[in-house]
């Protein structure tokens, strides 16, 4: 158990990183470009996205390779073992839609829920960003 809390850990970090990173450089750029401010909102949501989707392969890699390298537990129901359904199961956690066509079990339930968790304050972190930046630009067409 102490190794999936180092794992979780160690994705929920990673995840922090890689989103703050994204925010801060598109917090730089979008200033800086001399296009209209629609434009600079597209270019910020879209980052944002590009965000959140390597976020969500990073937490569907983990889910894969715990699942074929480690005793951490599986998902059942409609999984074949694959990346692509690791993946995919990882979208339905991480945006809090919850299909329940693949369920996890064993240690794989507390990576579940984490995921479901540091997506939603990601997904919000992201929100209030696009915010900022669509207030701060907004009357200037």
């Amino acid at each position: 158990m102490l190794i999936a809390i180092l794992i979780n850990s160690a994705l929920v970090a990673s995840a922090v990183v890689i989103h703050y990173e994204m925010l801060r450089l598109l917090s730089v750029v979008i200033p800086r470009l001399k296009i209209k401010h629609r434009l600079r909102v597209l270019i910020g949501v879209f980052g944002t996205i590009c965000a959140h989707v390597i976020e969500v392969c990073l937490f569907g890699l983990a889910f894969f390779l715990m699942i074929h390298y480690g005793d951490f537990g599986s998902l059942e129901g409609n999984f074949d073992g694959s990346l692509v359904d690791s993946i995919y199961f990882s979208f339905t956690n991480y945006t809090t839609v919850g299909y329940g066509d693949i369920e996890p079990l064993g240690a794989l339930r507390f990576l579940a829920g984490v995921e479901a968790l540091t997506g939603l304050s990601l997904i919000t972190w992201s929100a209030s960003f696009m915010f900022m930046e669509m207030t701060q630009f907004w009357n200037e067409g």
